[in-house]
């Protein structure tokens, strides 16, 4: 009987013993035959072709009754947020009751080719110093 407690004990000690070694991460203080393998870095997403989601769905970022004209944008750039891109899209504006509102700036976030958010910029914004291209 006490020789089969002390197998058992044993085994249950080798098991975790082992079980131990399969979960050493890449930073663990174990020789590197050991440790788990470094996850590939994702691969960036290629740059979206502004212009042509914009001549396809420009109401994503202006409403209809606003009559956007003259419409630019800037080159995009990686969203230091997070994934996917930026861009800054500019066009001259109608208000809801006919007035002109001038040019109206956006900075528009695009992941996985679809527009995911837009937000007029501000004065900080460095929207303000980007080199604009007709769509």
């Amino acid at each position: 009987m006490r020789r089969d407690i002390v197998h058992i004990a044993l085994m249950a000690g080798g098991a975790l013993w082992l079980a131990g070694c399969s979960i050493a991460d890449t930073r663990s203080p174990v020789p590197e035959f050991m440790r788990a393998k470094a996850p590939e870095p994702a691969q960036p997403e290629a740059p979206p072709d502004v212009k042509l989601m914009l001549s396809e769905k420009l109401d994503s970022v202006f409403t209809s009754a606003s009559h956007p004209e003259h419409v630019r944008v800037s080159e995009p750039r990686h969203n230091l947020r997070g994934p996917g891109w930026t861009v800054c899209v500019k066009a001259e504006l109608i208000s809801v009751i006919g007035k002109p509102l001038g040019t109206q700036t956006y900075r528009i976030t695009i992941a996985g080719g679809v527009i995911l958010d837009r937000r007029q910029v501000e004065a900080e914004d460095t929207c303000m110093f980007e080199s604009y291209e007709f769509v």
